[in-house]
């Protein structure tokens, strides 16, 4: 379920340092404290800007894919619905946030958390993809 949508604001920008050291996720290497250049979140995140909105996550049914309650999800209306992305779905006037199955013809919203049943689209279903999620942004533990 989505808790609210937000417009991207292409006009505002905020760039950040972003330093040319990876950071290890395995053995430490030695720190570096070369600024590599600034990084602007909104340049990073939004490819079409006037297609792409802001949406907070309610609910657990895509827990398994990393996506939880109060999470911000980018998602850009200008790209095409494939199968097997995560979309965000109008069914039935409500919006929900699901992945994308497509076989055979036959669409289903596929929960990533067991404890939800598929939603199988049947033909004259009240039914339309709203946009792909392209990002997920959330606190670290």
């Amino acid at each position: 379920m989505i808790e609210q949508i937000f417009k991207a604001e292409a006009g505002t920008a905020l760039p950040l340092p972003i330093y040319s050291a990876n950071v290890q996720a395995g053995f430490p290497s030695p720190a570096e404290n070369d600024l590599d250049k600034t990084l602007d979140l909104n340049e990073l995140l939004i490819a079409h800007p006037a297609a792409t909105f802001f949406v907070r996550v309610a609910g657990d049914s895509m827990r398994n894919a990393g996506i939880f309650a109060g999470d911000i999800l980018v998602v850009d209306r200008a790209l095409e619905a494939q199968d097997n992305k995560i979309v965000i779905a109008v069914v039935n006037g409500e919006f929900t946030v699901k992945r994308l199955r497509i076989l055979d013809g036959r669409i289903s919203l596929i929960p990533e958390n067991p404890a939800y049943p598929i939603l199988e689209m049947q033909e004259g279903s009240d039914f339309q993809v709203w946009g792909i999620v392209t990002y997920v942004i959330h606190k670290a533990i």
